[in-house]
């Protein structure tokens, strides 16, 4: 299985990247990717080239991913998560589902 690769939408806290790099999972923020001010739509299509399952408490990205099933997936994260929860669900859904598993997928944690 294909190990999966976040991509983090701006709200997603730098704690979160740095507790899933303690853990070995593959993870790229919008700002280490040159992606602020980027639309949507922008964000989309560099998650889709990229291969990159995108985490997001944006529900803009719930449209985008309801529009084509061709997209690496979707974690939706309600605003009301820890960091620690956050991190813990991330890493389950790395290790049950993988890249395939999420592959035009939309998780809600």
């Amino acid at each position: 299985m294909a190990s999966i690769r976040y991509y983090l939408d701006e709200h997603i806290a730098e704690a979160v990247a740095k507790g899933l790099r303690r853990r070995g999972v593959d993870v790229r923020t919008l700002a280490e990717a040159g992606m602020l001010g980027a639309s949507d739509e922008e964000h989309f299509a560099f998650a889709r080239e990229e291969e990159r399952t995108i985490v997001t408490q944006d529900d803009d990205f719930l449209r985008l991913a309801a529009q084509s099933a061709e997209h690496p997936g979707v974690v939706y994260l309600p605003q009301r998560r820890s960091v620690g929860e956050t991190v813990r669900g991330l890493t389950l859904i790395a290790e049950v589902l993988g890249r395939e598993g999420m592959r035009g997928h939309v998780e809600f944690l």
